[in-house]
């Protein structure tokens, strides 16, 4: 057995505010990505980073971006940013690894992306929590058939919005923020990687206050104007004929209602929210399911609660933060030569939806949603070392295909919860 070379991408950070953090975390467990500099509109702020995180060299982001020996841009600026970022990086030929949204219009995405096919570079967008051991989990469940064909999804958060915890959360309340743009990604993302690209959407939507007041912090009982719907509930088809349900909110105070919910002809699994920091958009949690077998309605009395739900095997790793993870496939698509998994297109494919729901909100009528996208592949289970290993005839071990044959899960896949 042999070994490929590991590859070694330096890394220029733009955008040092607080998302940085775990992103600086995560790129210094893993030798592949090495982040050179960081720098942001705010000099004092990169220069606090930079000490905090080790980080070699400090600049503003034209220097990061003109810096011949940075192959790799981590744009990490508000989303009104996003696209001018990106674009200016890609000029410059740097590959680019994006916040989301991907853009705030569908035009700029694909600028994007016809700008790195003409250029030869790779780009990769957040959110990549889909990677995590929860998501991929719940996808290796779905293409071994536990549930059956897929019939529908549900996605809900309702939150109060932001500002009773960050200090500055105007952007949130600004075009290219809200619940739908900045909640919705995680949602939507998960729904294409686990159930395939989207054809149809509708939606509703509301703006529930005109203006916010920023509760915490220096500038608590400033008021805010609030440029956004802060309430958007969807209606999604897929191409599979699946079809879903998504409520995205910072209006809601509380709520029982499960996060992500995949109904199929045989069962559902659920992912619950068990508590705020183990959330559905984060890649770590539970996965419970219930067959046909175990359904409530195959008894009398019907069970409540989770008593009769099954708790699947996390069989994945990556079962705690890791935003950052989506860069380090891309270090190694960019040695290999392969689609990124939490890829521009497939970035741009949910920047279409969100906005073919927003669209569908204001004119009453349904959106189709024109083209598609590649539906990333299966993480291996031993990712990234599988990365690097050869198997003897040059396959990457543990690679496998994105989707098996349906089988019958070993009684070693799953634990009952009861």
């Amino acid at each position: 057995m042999s070994q490929k070379p590991v590859p070694h991408l330096r890394v220029g950070l733009i955008g040092t505010g607080r998302i940085s953090d775990i992103y600086l975390k995560t790129c210094a467990r893993f030798p592949e990505l090495d982040i050179t500099a960081c720098g942001s509109l705010n000099p004092q702020e990169s220069r606090a980073k930079a000490e905090a995180f080790g980080v070699p060299s400090t600049g503003t982001p034209d220097e990061i971006i003109a810096d011949p020996q940075i192959d790799c841009i981590l744009n990490l600026t508000v989303p009104s940013a996003h696209a001018d970022i990106s674009i200016k990086a890609l000029t410059a030929g740097k590959h680019v690894y994006s916040e989301k949204p991907f853009a705030t219009t569908v035009a700029d995405g694909q600028r994007i992306l016809d700008l790195a096919q003409a250029k030869g570079l790779k780009v990769g967008n957040a959110p990549d929590t889909f990677l995590g051991g929860r998501w991929q989990t719940v996808r290796k469940l779905i293409d071994q058939g536990l549930i059956g064909s897929p019939t529908g999804v549900m996605a809900f958060v309702g939150t109060h919005g932001v500002e009773r915890h960050h200090p500055n959360p105007d952007f949130y309340y600004q075009t290219g923020g809200g619940p739908l743009l900045d909640l919705g990604p995680y949602y939507l993302t998960a729904m294409v990687f686990l159930l395939g690209p989207i054809s149809q959407v509708s939606g509703m939507a509301r703006r529930t206050f005109s203006r916010r007041m920023i509760e915490n912090g220096p500038r608590h009982g400033d008021w805010m104007p609030v440029e956004v719907d802060t309430h958007s509930q969807s209606m999604i088809r897929f191409s599979s004929g699946v079809i879903g349900t998504m409520t995205m909110s910072f209006d809601v105070w509380d709520s029982e209602t499960p996060r992500f919910e995949i109904y199929g002809e045989e069962g559902t699994i659920c992912i619950p929210d068990p508590d705020p920091v183990h959330g559905a958009n984060i890649f770590q949690g539970p996965v419970w399911y219930r067959t046909r077998a175990q359904s409530r309605w195959e008894f009398q009395p019907r069970p409540t609660g989770r008593d009769d739900w099954q708790l699947a095997k996390t069989t994945h790793g990556f079962n705690e933060d890791c935003r950052g993870l989506g860069l380090l496939d891309l270090a190694y698509a960019v040695r290999d030569d392969r689609p990124v998994r939490a890829g521009g297109d497939l970035a741009q494919h949910v920047l279409k939806v969100m906005v073919g729901i927003e669209e569908s909100a204001r004119e009453g009528r349904l959106v189709d949603i024109d083209g598609s996208c590649r539906v990333p592949d299966r993480l291996p289970e031993t990712f990234p070392a599988s990365e690097n290993a050869l198997s003897v005839d040059g396959a990457p071990e543990n690679s496998g295909p994105a989707c098996t044959a349906p089988a019958n899960l070993m009684p070693e896949d799953i634990q009952n919860a009861g």
